[in-house]
């Protein structure tokens, strides 16, 4: 993520034209206040308008800027005034002092942040490197489970169909049906961590029917052993201006990773809410709950806790909190150890017209 002083890929022309910029401003600030403060004092504030400015932009703008300001301060504050003439001795050498002192303070500051730039490029590299080589220890087995059973099913169905029952034929169709979903699962989540990596995840706002899309995404879990997932919606509902398909993946992450989590015979609940700019999305249910350790990293890529069950790649959450912020949204996790967990989601969303005429 950049900083907000990230100045590196800012055009030269722009660099120049901001470092000379600040150097006026600065010193028609000094010029009016000469008085109290002294012209001695205008150097040293000059001095830290040039380190400030070399730590923003590259050399040349930065040696432009502290040549330009030893000629102000010269010409606008050493007596005697609006001449380069400098009388007094002392204010000669110090002129030719800040004059050396602004050129090395300015060479030494950009060769520091030069410095720190490197070593925080390399530890972008180290964190990279980590992030594929936790990736791949993930996907090697969270991919290769799936496919095994699926290879596994379809030579046994090759080699042995004379002799497996319908019931047996059946059975390895559904281990094949299971695996496939799964396989498929890794792989949009994979596709999804990409998109929201490379920035290229652009929202697409419609008007929406979010009773229709919850509903329509808690009837794909309809036949989940041993779970009661349970809708509760605002009445009168209105539509509502937001992506559709990124909301119904917030959804579904969100429920899965519910029943994934949660033993047999709890109960999942979904409760939606709006006001006149937002809507509010929230799922809790009644399961074991996070600990304070793991609440706080839920959201971090690929973080699984430790007593977690088997399966699953750590990437469900944090690409709900991508397609959150990416809708500029907000996302709320509440959860103690032992008595379940909830979801709050806000995202900002136009309602309809009627529904505003109403309100009105």
């Amino acid at each position: 993520m950049k900083l907000i002083f990230d100045t590196r890929f800012y055009p030269k022309a722009r660099q120049y034209f901001i470092s000379v910029a600040l150097v006026l401003v600065v010193s028609i600030a000094c010029f009016y206040t000469t008085s109290f403060i002294g012209y001695r004092v205008v150097a040293l504030i000059l001095l830290m308008t040039v380190s400030f400015i070399a730590m923003l932009f590259e050399i040349v703008p930065v040696l432009t800027a502290a040549i330009l300001s030893a000629i102000i301060w010269n010409f606008f504050f050493i007596p005697p005034i609006y001449t380069f003439h400098i009388d007094n001795a002392e204010d000669l050498l110090m002129f030719l002092h800040y004059f050396v002192v602004a050129l090395v303070n300015a060479v030494l500051t950009f060769k520091i942040k030069e410095a720190e730039s490197k070593v925080r490029d390399r530890e972008e590299k180290v964190n990279t490197i980590k992030l594929y080589n936790t990736l791949l220890n993930s996907l090697s087995h969270e991919l290769r489970t799936p496919i095994s059973t699926i290879l596994g099913a379809v030579d046994t169905l090759k080699e042995n169909k004379a002799r497996l029952t319908s019931e047996n034929q059946i059975e390895l169709l559904s281990e094949i049906d299971t695996a496939s979903l799964r396989l498929n699962e890794q792989v949009e989540n994979l596709l999804n961590m990409s998109r929201l990596e490379s920035g290229t995840l652009k929202p697409r706002m419609d008007w929406c029917d979010l009773n229709e899309l919850v509903h329509h995404v808690a009837n794909k879990f309809s036949l989940t052993d041993g779970h009661h997932i349970k809708v509760k919606v605002a009445e009168s509902l209105p539509l509502l201006r937001l992506d559709g398909g990124l909301t119904e993946q917030i959804l579904y992450n969100l429920i899965l990773n519910a029943l994934q989590h949660t033993p047999k015979n709890t109960a999942i609940e979904i409760e939606i809410s709006h006001s006149l700019n937002s809507c509010k999305i929230e799922i809790s249910d009644n399961g074991q709950g996070f600990t304070e350790d793991d609440a706080l990293k839920a959201f971090d890529k690929f973080y699984r806790s430790p007593k977690a069950r088997t399966g699953g790649s750590g990437l469900g959450l944090s690409i709900v909190k991508g397609f959150v912020e990416a809708l500029n949204g907000t996302i709320k996790l509440e959860s103690k150890s032992g008595s379940g967990t909830k979801f709050t989601i806000e995202i900002p969303a136009e309602t309809t017209y009627i529904n505003k005429l109403i309100n009105e």
